[in-house]
């Protein structure tokens, strides 16, 4: 079992000499099953999914070996027959972190980690190994921006917006230039604290950084060369919702437009006006709700949004006006909410991970937990996703899944 799990989950498929110990891997590994996706996987083979059994419910099927065969593997060696399959497969990095995974980015291919006492970084090209950038500093949210050598996070105690120099990261890695590691390798944002969540925006050549503070709402513009750095651009002040989560949308190519979420629902600020509105209030929460993600829906001009909280979202325009007349439900209350680039959505439950379309809200969908456990979204670039197990007992590990396999079409 150790030869086997040595071995990166996106490596190439193994030999055939290594085939019978992934295989005895791969029955202990099993701890999701898979609802919902009928695109042709071959049944009860590895990842297979019985398409009569399963297809389009999002409720196990009653007959058990059906069951038995819509295990997916939670595999960290692939075998080649495994790549043919047309199921999304989750598979999960040996790593064990010892403290709570916060966050994560990808640089590369490979993926920085933020957990509540440093900085990471999981290498996915080669073995998996795991550098330790920055020691007992908390990291509680990062991007990584790569055309501008750097990574934007929000950490340490006074939650402050902090831009590391990806160069400065990589001498820590590779020991090669001690000149630059003896450099400062971070700047401040400004001198902001108590921050609670950013969102980066491209608009036409400038990209703005969306800043949710405790009780305002700060927008920086990127300066390039010989400024390098973000600068104070528009602040927006005594709210009358404290604000939890942050975005921007530019209307029709032209209007800026902040949205963002409180406890009590999700409202926008003009830009040019200075104007601040409700564009959705729940008419009968029970008590405060918790805002998941505003999605700005594709090919609607920055106009048409999904607005996700508590276990439901809604489709409003920029104005708060209702534009599908449906509501998205989960089955259950998720802990994650998250817009993957393949146009889908995706829920994160005690129970199972739910995906959907972000369009309809139809259900695409659905890995079920063979045992209730918490899992938090981290990141996702195209049609990967990762995300973290909480920190159950002693420790936590990652997972991640390709969505956009063949034939996932015709789910």
């Amino acid at each position: 079992m150790g030869g086997v799990r040595s071995n990166m989950p996106d490596l190439l498929p193994q030999t055939p000499q290594n085939a019978a110990a992934a295989a005895a891997g791969q029955s202990r590994e099993k701890s999701f099953l898979s609802f919902g996706f009928g695109a042709g996987g071959t049944p009860g083979g590895p990842g297979g999914v019985n398409p009569a059994a399963v297809m389009g419910t999002a409720t196990p099927p009653q007959d058990a070996p059906a069951r038995r065969e819509s295990h997916i593997n939670v595999n960290v060696a692939p075998q080649a027959n495994e790549f043919g399959t047309d199921t999304p497969e989750i598979r999960k990095y040996k790593k064990r972190f010892n403290s709570e995974i916060l966050c994560a980015a990808l640089w590369g291919v490979n993926l920085l980690i933020g957990t509540e006492n440093g900085l990471m970084l999981l290498d996915r090209s080669g073995q998996g190994k795991v550098y330790q950038l920055i020691s007992r500093r908390r990291f509680q949210q990062m991007e990584v921006l790569e055309g501008q050598n750097i990574l934007v996070t929000i950490s340490g105690k006074k939650n402050r917006v902090r831009v590391y120099y990806l160069s400065w990261l990589k001498s820590k890695i590779l020991r090669t230039d001690n000149n630059i590691e003896r450099r400062a390798g971070w700047i401040n944002v400004g001198d902001l604290a108590s921050a609670v969540h950013f969102k980066i925006v491209k608009y036409e050549r400038i990209k703005f950084l969306v800043i949710a503070l405790r009780e305002s709402i700060e927008i920086y513009a990127w300066a390039p060369k010989p400024y390098h750095k973000f600068m104070a651009f528009k602040t927006f002040s005594d709210l009358q919702y404290k604000p939890l989560l942050v975005d921007l949308t530019v209307e029709e190519g032209t209007r800026l437009k902040v949205l963002y979420g409180s406890c009590s629902g999700f409202h926008a600020v003009d830009l040019d006006s200075a104007s601040v509105y409700d564009i959705h209030i729940p008419k009968h929460p029970q008590g405060p709700i918790t805002p998941h993600t505003i999605v700005t829906l594709p090919n609607s001009n920055g106009m048409q949004l999904l607005l996700c909280y508590d276990n439901e979202g809604v489709y409003v325009n920029t104005y708060g006006k209702v534009s599908k007349n449906m509501v998205l439900q989960w089955g259950e209350l998720p802990t994650s909410v998250a817009y993957i680039g393949t146009g889908q959505i995706m829920g994160w439950g005690n129970k199972a991970i739910e995906i959907r379309s972000v369009e309809s809200g139809h259900l695409d969908g659905v890995f079920m937990h063979k045992k209730s456990q918490k899992l938090k979204f981290l990141c996702e670039r195209n049609d990967k996703v990762f995300f973290s197990s909480a920190k159950g007992g002693s420790s936590c590990q990652i997972y991640f899944m390709t969505l956009n396999k063949p034939g996932m079409a015709n789910w």
